[in-house]
């Protein structure tokens, strides 16, 4: 099964992504997976992707691209994937269209996971990460340490990463409205987009993803 991911910051794409992939047995190919390999790895388009981040400018699309296209034709993935992350814009998913079918391929489903927007913000802007370890998150509502500002684990001092405040994940929603939400109707006028609403449990929204997604048998 090939399936794309789609949804605003905040959403749970990160999250959702590794649990479909799990239960499909496909692997799951993040855009930012695929830069940081790229880069560690030392790869032509990790210096070429390096070299535009060091200068501060964006990495254009067809680095990306060339990024995703190689992870895509890895043996891991001859028997579906999942995309998080990519296409981010029309001309991604337009180039995503292009590869797959140079090689009579076709997406099963472009899965849009829906969160309001002001869910978005307070899940995104409640967020407090440990300095000693930024494995150890919490949120200022939905997961409370013990102790306000306190990590629970190891207590060091808990902190909202420039990121996370609110003016800038509105910042965040606009980029996600204006560059990547278009891919939707793209999607939505080859009958891909399935639509759902993430929002309750972790392992809820797996379930409903894995209900909605067409049949493997199809």
């Amino acid at each position: 099964m090939r399936i794309v991911l789609v949804g605003p910051p905040g959403a749970g794409k990160g999250t959702q992504a590794a649990y479909l992939a799990k239960n499909l047995a496909i692997p799951h190919i993040s855009t930012g997976d695929l830069f940081r390999a790229n880069i560690s790895q030392g790869t032509p388009l990790g210096r070429e992707a390096k070299s535009y981040m060091d200068a501060g400018n964006l990495v254009p699309d067809s680095v990306t691209i060339a990024m995703a296209e190689d992870r895509m034709e890895q043996p891991d993935a001859a028997d579906g994937f999942l995309l998080d992350g990519f296409p981010r814009n029309l001309g991604q998913a337009k180039a995503l269209d292009e590869y797959l079918k140079d090689k009579n391929l076709t997406l099963d489903a472009v899965l849009d996971l829906e969160v309001p927007e002001d869910e978005v913000v307070k899940r995104i802007a409640g967020r407090r990460i440990c300095r000693n370890d930024s494995s150890h998150v919490f949120h200022a509502e939905y997961n409370k340490p013990e102790t306000e500002g306190v990590c629970d684990v190891c207590g060091g001092e808990l902190y909202q990463r420039d990121d996370d405040r609110e003016e800038t994940v509105r910042k965040r929603l606009e980029v996600y409205h204006t560059e990547t939400e278009p891919i939707i109707d793209y999607y939505k006028a080859q009958d891909l987009v399935v639509t759902l609403l993430a929002m309750g449990k972790v392992d809820e929204v797996t379930k409903r993803a894995m209900a909605a997604l067409p049949s493997q048998d199809a």
